[in-house]
């Protein structure tokens, strides 16, 4: 005879006491510091690794903290001028800080860093004001001046020489000139509206080349510091014969705009200085005068036609004007001067750059929305419209951008996130300026979804129908049964077992708990049973 029977199974929902379910909730969030920046002060010239500050003991954070939350120190810009020390808290400077070098065109050098903590994320930003120390010298551009000065010049003429530069600031940089004794000239120094120092020669005592050709005058630059450093050079007046008409100009100044993507040998322009005199006096060359090394380097000047052409890469970032002053002398060493002054355009030429601060490279699918995902900043270092930034990432991603202060925004999950359905997003980031002609650049970010436990497993039958014939052999295996999951790892592995009945026997089979054959344990009866069910969870 032959025996039916019925094995029944199902699945418990996650309600049920037999089966749990555990929730992995990560919570990632940012938090900007309400306190005010941090500002220290630190001399140039340092050895490196010299001490800035303790951050710890300023911020008020325990040292087991700062490697627990990964604290760390970031610069503005590409270079990384700072170290913080975990294990202490204590900022240094990774190398000897050179305020020339630094910031070469500006009275006060301050160096921007930020401290990042994670666990939760949060940022700090600080300050270190490099002070200048008297570690250079005024020097002038030339060893030696010459002067050619007509005999007849009247007593009060002024002669422009040659400014001397220094590299320090404030009262470390250049502060007053002195000159030799001689029974001719005195000096006579003072500030422009723009902030440099010039220096005359102012004539007492009036020239006369028969009793003397040359003179040779010592003049000193003097700066501020202490001690105080000098630099000298040597002024030698030739005294020429009479030469009655000075050079003279069409302008006192000559304005220029310039795109700073300006071609090589595009003109600038031409300053004209006109002499009536005939033959070499009337004969005019043109050079520059009390002008940068940086502007003689972007700017040539012919010397027979005055012409100003560009010589090298303008750059607004660097510099956004150019002041130069031409000095017209015609064959009796008669000479005038003209200020040029050009004004840099901005052009948009910097695309936007994208620095990722922080980022979470794994998140469970159970995240809340807002979650912060990433934490990156964005710089452009054009101006205006051309600097004005935005940024983006594709609409059909359950993510979002969030502006937070300081060019830094927050990569945040804005809907729900399922593993089963997407176990990984490929973000791209895309920056965008304002331009005319708009610049952009793009950072991918990979973040993986963590699995979490949210699914039951699943049968592939309801109801599983097998036989086995009376007198059978013990333990024989009469079948299987399959269940699923959709979720992965230890979350998808499946375990079977027999539901036991109160108030029944003990059924007749047993389930194997890793792959759900069915075995029959002993040998069974027609007669006595025909078919019996049991329940498989």
């Amino acid at each position: 005879g032959w025996i039916f029977w019925r094995v029944m199974a199902c699945g418990r929902r996650s309600g049920d006491s037999k089966r749990q379910v555990i929730l992995f909730i990560l919570c990632v969030c940012v938090c900007q510091s309400g306190a005010e920046t941090l500002r220290y002060s630190l001399p140039e010239e340092m050895e490196r690794d010299s001490f800035v500050a303790n951050i710890a003991k300023d911020l008020g954070v325990p040292l087991s903290q700062l490697a627990a939350r990964k604290a760390r120190v970031v610069s503005e810009g590409n270079e990384q001028l700072f170290r913080l020390n975990q294990n202490t808290g204590v900022l240094t400077a990774k190398e000897s800080l050179d305020r020339e070098e630094i910031c070469p065109q500006s009275d006060t050098c301050t160096l921007v860093f930020k401290i990042f903590f994670e666990n939760p994320l949060q940022l700090i930003r600080g300050e270190v004001e490099v002070r200048d120390v008297n570690d250079n010298s005024p020097v002038f551009p030339e060893k030696e001046m010459v002067l050619k000065i007509l005999e007849t010049a009247s007593p009060g003429s002024r002669f422009p020489l040659e400014s001397a530069q220094d590299k320090d600031v404030g009262i470390n940089g250049l502060q007053n000139y002195s000159l030799g004794p001689n029974p001719h000239f005195s000096l006579a120094a003072g500030t422009g509206k723009d902030g440099v120092k010039y220096v005359e020669l102012v004539l007492q005592r009036q020239l006369d080349r028969e009793e003397q050709r040359e003179l040779n005058l010592l003049l000193t630059a003097t700066d501020g510091g202490s001690p105080p450093r000098s630099g000298t050079a040597q002024v030698r007046i030739v005294v020429v014969d009479a030469n009655d008409n000075i050079p003279a100009f069409e302008r006192e100044v000559y304005e220029v705009r310039l795109a700073e993507n300006s071609p090589l040998e595009q003109l600038a322009v031409r300053v004209v200085a006109a002499d009536p005199d005939e033959g070499s006096n009337g004969e005019v060359r043109y050079a520059f005068t009390q002008t940068s090394e940086r502007s003689r380097q972007l700017f040539q000047l012919n010397p027979t036609t005055g012409e100003i052409r560009v010589a090298g890469n303008l750059d607004f970032e660097e510099a956004k004007t150019h002041k130069m002053v031409v000095k017209a002398t015609d064959g009796g060493g008669l000479s005038a001067h003209c200020k040029v002054q050009v004004e840099v355009l901005d052009v948009n030429d910097n695309a936007p750059e994208i620095a990722l601060t922080s980022l979470t490279a794994s998140i469970p699918e159970d995240a809340p929305p807002r979650t912060v995902v990433a934490l990156f900043s964005v710089r452009d270092r054009d101006s205006g419209d051309n600097g004005r930034t935005e940024c983006s990432i594709d609409e059909d991603l359950p993510f979002s951008l969030t502006p937070t202060f300081d060019n830094y925004y927050e990569l945040r999950t804005n809907a729900a996130l399922d593993r089963e359905r997407t176990a990984e997003y490929n973000i791209t980031i895309t920056a965008m300026d304002w331009g005319t002609k708009r610049l952009s650049s793009r950072e991918s970010i990979f973040v993986k979804i963590a699995d979490v436990n949210d699914n039951p497993p699943e049968f592939t039958q309801e109801i599983y129908t097998m036989s086995v014939t009376e007198n059978n052999s013990p333990m024989l295996r009469i079948g299987g049964m399959k269940a699923t999951d959709a979720d992965a790892g230890k979350n998808a592995r499946v375990n079977y077992a027999l539901v036991r009945q109160e108030g029944k026997e003990q059924p007749e089979v047993s389930v194997n708990s890793e792959n759900g054959d069915v075995y029959i344990l002993r040998p069974l009866d027609y007669e006595k049973v025909r078919a019996f069910e049991v329940t498989v969870r």
